[in-house]
C-alpha cells in the first residue's frame, strides 16, 4: 500500500545534478524524494497519486535563506514565537523551504532572549512549512566604521565567553557568526567559531587584504553581504572584497535587490568569485510583504518606500527583497543557468551548512524540498519536506 503522504509531481522541467531535464518527475514519500527521473510512463509506480505540470513549469530545490532578519510584519528580535510562526507559513510564497534566523546587535539581553525564542521554536517546529535551521548571529562583535544599519552603542570586539553565553541561549544552534576579525579579540573568536563547527563570516568590518589572510588561516570560511558594510576594493588594497574574489576558502551573501548592489556590481561578483561561492540572500526585515511606511528594526526607525529601506541618515537598511527575487535578478543581471542559480539559492548553503546530505538538490534520499517556477520565474508552488506549503491561485 502507498503510504497516504506519497505523491508524484511530473511533466516540468527538472533542474538536477547541474541539469536541466525535459519532462522529469519527482516521487515524493514521507518527507522525502524518492526517485527523480524523465518520462514517467503510466505503469510506472502504480497507485501513487499524480500531479501534472507544463512544460513551462520548471522545479528547482527549495530555496535557503541563511541571512534573514523578518518579513511580514515579524522581526527575529521580536523574540515571540508569533516570529517563527509567520516566517514558517510566509517564507513559502517566495520559494524558501529553510532559513537561518537573523538576529542584529543589541544588549546582551535582548539578543539572549531572541535565541531563547529561536531555540524554543525550533526544538517542535512543524514540518509543513519554512524550516528553520538555526541562527546567523549578526553582531555584536562588529566594527563600528562598517556599522551599515546595526545599533553602534551595543556593538563588542570579538569576545569568546560573551559568544558561549548567546550559543548556550541558543541551545547550540547559531551556525553563522558574522564578525570584524581585525577588532582586539577577533582573530581568537574566529579560531573557536572555526574550531566548535560555526562558520565564521566576515562582515561589518575594515579589515585589510593582510588582515583578511590572517582570518581565512584562523578559519574564517563566508563574507556577509558582499560590498555592503566592509571595506571595498583599491588596487593597493583589495580589502574584503579583494578577498572575497580571490580567496576559494570564501563564501560570499549576495542581496541581489539591485539597491544593495548594482547590477554591475552583482556581476563583477558572479564573474570574479564564480557561482560555487555565492549564496544569495535576502536580508530582508519585517516590512517585507507589506506597504510603503515606517518600521523598526534593532530599535531604529526605519522607512520604506516603494522597494528601498533606510534610516533617517538614508543608510540602507536591511532589505525587503524576497528570495524568488533574488532569483529573478540574478538571471537578469547575469548569464547565470538555472543550474547555477539553483546552486546559489540552494546548493552552495546546504553544502557551507553540512546539510547537502538532505538539502540542496533535488536526489534521491533528498527533503521533499521543492520549488515550481513558471516561465517568467515566479513561485507557483512550494513544497516544505514532501508537503504543498504554498500554491498560488491567481496565476
Amino acid at each position: 500500500m502507498p503510504s497516504q503522504s506519497s505523491v508524484i509531481l511530473h511533466g516540468m522541467q527538472l533542474v538536477t545534478n547541474h541539469k536541466v531535464l525535459a519532462n522529469g518527475y519527482i516521487f515524493l514519500e514521507n518527507e522525502k524524494i524518492v526517485a527523480v527521473g524523465t518520462d514517467l510512463k503510466e505503469t510506472d509506480y502504480p497507485d501513487i497519486p499524480r500531479r501534472s505540470y507544463g512544460e513551462d513549469i520548471v522545479a528547482v530545490p527549495g530555496f535557503i535563506d541563511i541571512h534573514i532578519h523578518g518579513g511580514y510584519g515579524v522581526d527575529v528580535m521580536d523574540a515571540t514565537p508569533e516570529v517563527f510562526e509567520t516566517l514558517e507559513s510566509s517564507l513559502p510564497s517566495e520559494g524558501t523551504t529553510a532559513y537561518l534566523a537573523t538576529t542584529i546587535t543589541q544588549e546582551e539581553e535582548n539578543i539572549n532572549e531572541a535565541l531563547n525564542a529561536a531555540a524554543s521554536f525550533r526544538a517542535k517546529q512543524a514540518t509543513g512549512g519554512a524550516e528553520m535551521l538555526g541562527i546567523h548571529l549578526e553582531g555584536p562583535f562588529i566594527n563600528a566604521k562598517k556599522k551599515g544599519a546595526q545599533p553602534e552603542e551595543h556593538i563588542k570586539n570579538g569576545d569568546v565567553n560573551i559568544y558561549k553565553t548567546f550559543q548556550h541561549a541558543a541551545d547550540d544552534g547559531i551556525r553563522i557568526v558574522t564578525c570584524a576579525p581585525e577588532l582586539a579579540g577577533g582573530t581568537d573568536l574566529t579560531t573557536y567559531l572555526n574550531e566548535t563547527g560555526v562558520i565564521p563570516s566576515i562582515g561589518h568590518s575594515d579589515a585589510s587584504y593582510d588582515e583578511m589572510e590572517a582570518a581565512i588561516a584562523a578559519g574564517a570560511k563566508h563574507v556577509t553581504h558582499l560590498y555592503n558594510g566592509m571595506r571595498g576594493f583599491h588596487h593597493r588594497d583589495p580589502g574584503v572584497v579583494g578577498a572575497a574574489f580571490t580567496k576559494d576558502e570564501l563564501n560570499s551573501e549576495l542581496i541581489v535587490d539591485g539597491l544593495h548592489s548594482s547590477p554591475g556590481a552583482v556581476a563583477a561578483a558572479y564573474r570574479a568569485s564564480g557561482y560555487r561561492n555565492l549564496c544569495l540572500i535576502t536580508d530582508s526585515m519585517r516590512a517585507k510583504g507589506l506597504h510603503d511606511g515606517t518600521y523598526d528594526l534593532g530599535g531604529q526607525e526605519v522607512t520604506v518606500q516603494g522597494e528601498k529601506a533606510t534610516l533617517a541618515d538614508g543608510t540602507l537598511a536591511s532589505s525587503i527583497v524576497t528570495m524568488d527575487g533574488c532569483f529573478r535578478n540574478m538571471r537578469s543581471f547575469t548569464d547565470a543557468t538555472l543550474p547555477e542559480l539553483a546552486a546559489m539559492t540552494s546548493g552552495n548553503q546546504a553544502e557551507a551548512l553540512g546539510i547537502s546530505d538532505r538539502k540542496g538538490s533535488l536526489e534521491p534520499h533528498q527533503d521533499g524540498d521543492i520549488v515550481l517556477l513558471n516561465e517568467a520565474l515566479e513561485v507557483e508552488e512550494t513544497w516544505c519536506r514532501g508537503q504543498l506549503a504554498f500554491q498560488d491561485k491567481e496565476r
